[in-house]
């Protein structure tokens, strides 16, 4: 006996049988406000954590430099191995 073949005959949905989306039933002017907001409002994100990014190197360049003066803190950090500098 031959083996039956079995084919996928399973069509394809066509566009009128696909589910409306959100982006279906919104009017066109309405989307493209809800794309501009969107855009702003990942501008404004990225806008903070730069502003945070630079906040936190002031921060960290500040520290330094006070360290810098702080001769505790160059004692620990220095070697002494006096021989180096003889």
């Amino acid at each position: 006996m031959a083996k039956k073949k079995w084919s996928n005959a399973t069509a394809e949905p066509s566009a009128q049988d696909k589910p409306a989306t959100l982006k279906d039933l919104l009017r066109p002017d309405i989307l493209a406000g809800l794309k501009a907001q969107a855009d702003a409002m990942k501008a404004e994100e990225q806008a903070r954590k730069d502003a945070a990014r630079a906040e936190a190197e002031a921060a960290r360049k500040a520290e330094e430099k006070r360290l810098e003066n702080d001769f505790g803190h160059l004692l620990e950090k220095s070697k002494l191995d006096w021989r180096k500098h003889k």
